[in-house]
């Protein structure tokens, strides 16, 4: 068994224990005889005290500084899936300055590329979209509604979609914005 998996022991109950057995053994022992071995037993267990008391403030400490450095690195891993979103919008903003600029064509087929490029990083971090279909019951925890109009189908339902929300691990990050039919 390693040591440290081994519960730590109470020292002042061992040395109790080892006191006692050594009175017990030796009961001729003077008075300053006695005062001197409790004395080192005394050292012996504040020495211990304090060594327990430095590692459990080393331990905080440590905990601290890696919930710290947890939290300022957090957005690592998002934001360089980001990057080939951000170097596509360069790439696009460079060849429009370029002798050749994109046709209005191309130019839209690279912005429906960098679209999916940043739909996929978004997925690939647990971003996903709220994006009701229309007659979906609205849900005043992933929507919003914006105004209701009156429309052919049941009362509060989504009658429209103005602006797609987003979850971020089944946490609302935005509410979808909608149009709620009215009661008839």
């Amino acid at each position: 068994m390693n040591p440290k998996d081994t519960p730590p022991q109470n020292p002042a109950t061992e040395a109790e224990v080892e006191l006692a057995a050594s009175a017990a053994a030796q009961p001729s022992l003077s008075v300053e005889e006695r005062l001197a071995e409790l004395e080192a037993k005394h050292a012996s267990v504040s020495d211990a005290y304090l060594r327990a008391k430095a590692e459990a403030e080393n331990t905080r400490r440590r905990a601290e500084e890696e919930m710290s450095k947890a939290r300022k690195f957090a957005v690592e891993g998002f934001a360089e899936s980001l990057l080939p979103v951000c170097d596509s919008l360069e790439a696009a903003i460079a060849l429009q300055h370029s002798d050749k600029p994109a046709s209005p064509e191309q130019m839209l087929e690279g912005v429906h590329a960098t679209l999916r490029q940043l739909h996929s990083a978004l997925e690939r971090n647990k971003v996903l979209p709220i994006n009701p279909p229309l007659g979906t019951k609205f849900d005043p925890h992933q929507h919003q509604a914006i105004s209701m109009v009156p429309a052919e189908q049941e009362a509060n339902t989504v009658v429209s979609v103005l602006q797609k929300g987003y979850l971020i691990a089944d946490r609302v990050l935005r509410p979808a914005l909608v149009m709620v039919a009215a009661p008839k």
